[in-house]
């Protein structure tokens, strides 16, 4: 029934590590090292971590492993492994909707976030400077003031994606990620025993972690479902593409449940991060992101080696945000070259530019940024994974998933295709629901 021997141009991936590398590389991106804390602050603390945890390993997690079992059995594209699939169940290859729509959303947040990245990595540059203690609050920035600025940082980024993407599989996206991630490892966990240290650990872990039970609400739950669902870059194309360059011999099941715990790790260590400087210096942790770039950067000035710390911080936010964005170009080039025949060399170049025109319009133009991230994160997302879900869980006939799942226990792959046919589609279609209602209702 699969097509086991025809896979996407380029090697597979060349052992397990590189692939857990990849995938969560792709997952840990700004949404869940920065958005997580602000997602917290607003939505009663524990209670919406506890939602949240329960949200990743029911919802997000089975659909992860419907993504990466989808890829690895046809070998595709994102757009090309369901329909292949399809076709070979003599279903519509429509279903190659389901990629198509993921790759799409793919392609417009880059356009943004690369937008963001460059903010980053300026702000990485001006903390290393030592920029950040030396000036006023008010005194306009160095290296990131007006629109020059914005290009020229975020046509930095793209590059770094392009010339990545454009090496492939192994001579690019292997050889960053294998180096990068540990290292954002290292980091991040040196941040948070830096924070805990210094800030205030007591109030921080208190807010994080104590059962506050009686401040669950619908909207807690909503917040805590979209997070989840968010943070292991299920319905954006990534999980199906790096799945067609996974060995068979590798178990999907253990591998996922790496990848969901290793994100959700990093989603609670930048929350023990964050928020005992939060506390130490009486900011509001309901604050949101504009805390990142407005507030942050004076109170790294008055931490101890605070510039040095913020250089680091920022620094740490770049390779997260790298990781994820080289994901986002390269399922369209792994598309590109499936559909037009084009090299990865090209389609990297011809993608990347098209991305960067998009980019720059965004910066001049006000709101499209916020229309494209809706159209991306709350309209595209959700519905690629929501019928990616019911394409697993009830056109695909239970054996070739259980092929594909065959280093699961009975139990294990029981309770996956549960969670897949029934409370997967019922959450994800609520997470849209719910988004394009909060969007229109103000």
């Amino acid at each position: 029934m699969s097509d086991a021997n025809t896979a996407p141009a380029g090697p597979k991936w060349s052992s397990q590590f590189a692939f857990l590398m990849a995938a969560i590389g792709a997952a840990v991106g700004l949404g869940n090292l920065w958005r997580f804390p602000f997602q917290a602050g607003q939505n009663g603390g524990s209670a919406f971590v506890f939602v949240y945890l329960a949200c990743v390993f029911l919802i997000a997690a089975p659909i992860l492993i419907a993504e990466i079992s989808v890829g690895r059995n046809q070998r595709k594209s994102a757009v090309g492994s369901p329909a292949a699939l399809a076709r070979s169940l003599k279903k519509t290859p429509a279903w190659g909707m389901i990629g198509f729509i993921g790759i799409f959303a793919s392609f417009l947040v880059l356009t943004t976030y690369s937008v963001i990245a460059g903010q980053i990595m300026a702000f990485s540059l001006m903390g290393f400077l030592g920029e950040f203690g030396a000036r006023s609050p008010d005194a306009a920035l160095s290296l990131y003031s007006g629109p020059a600025w914005t290009i020229f940082w975020f046509s930095l980024f793209l590059l770094m994606n392009i010339i990545v993407v454009a090496r492939d599989l192994r001579g690019g996206i292997e050889k960053i990620v294998t180096i990068l991630m540990p290292v954002f490892f290292i980091l991040i966990v040196g941040l948070a025993w830096y924070a805990l240290t210094t800030g205030d650990a007591g109030a921080a872990i208190a807010y994080l972690f104590s059962p506050r039970f009686g401040e669950l609400s619908p909207q807690v739950v909503l917040a805590a479902m979209g997070q989840a669902f968010y943070s292991l870059a299920v319905g954006a194309g990534a999980m199906i593409t790096y799945g067609a360059f996974l060995d068979r011999k590798e178990n999907i099941v253990a591998s996922s449940g790496l990848i969901a715990g290793a994100d959700t790790i990093v989603a609670l260590t930048s929350g023990l991060m964050i928020f005992p400087v939060v506390f130490a210096f009486a900011l509001d942790p309901a604050a949101g992101m504009g805390l990142i770039f407005n507030a942050l950067p004076n109170v790294f000035a008055g931490m101890p080696s605070g510039a040095f710390i913020g250089g680091v911080f920022f620094f740490l936010a770049f390779i997260a945000a790298l990781t994820s964005s080289i994901s986002m170009l390269f399922v369209n080039t792994v598309l590109a070259g499936e559909w037009l025949g084009w090299s990865r060399t090209t389609a990297s170049w011809i993608i990347g530019g098209a991305a960067w025109a998009i980019g720059v319009v965004g910066v001049f133009v006000s709101g499209m940024g916020h229309t494209i991230d809706f159209l991306a994160g709350s309209v595209f997302l959700p519905l690629s994974a929501l019928l990616c879900a019911v394409f697993v869980g009830w056109v695909v006939p239970r054996q070739i998933m259980r092929d594909e799942m065959a280093g699961a226990s009975e139990g294990v792959f029981s309770t996956w295709r549960f969670l897949v046919r029934w409370l997967c589609p019922i959450g994800v279609a609520t997470i849209l629901a719910f988004g394009i209602i909060a969007e229109f209702s103000g």
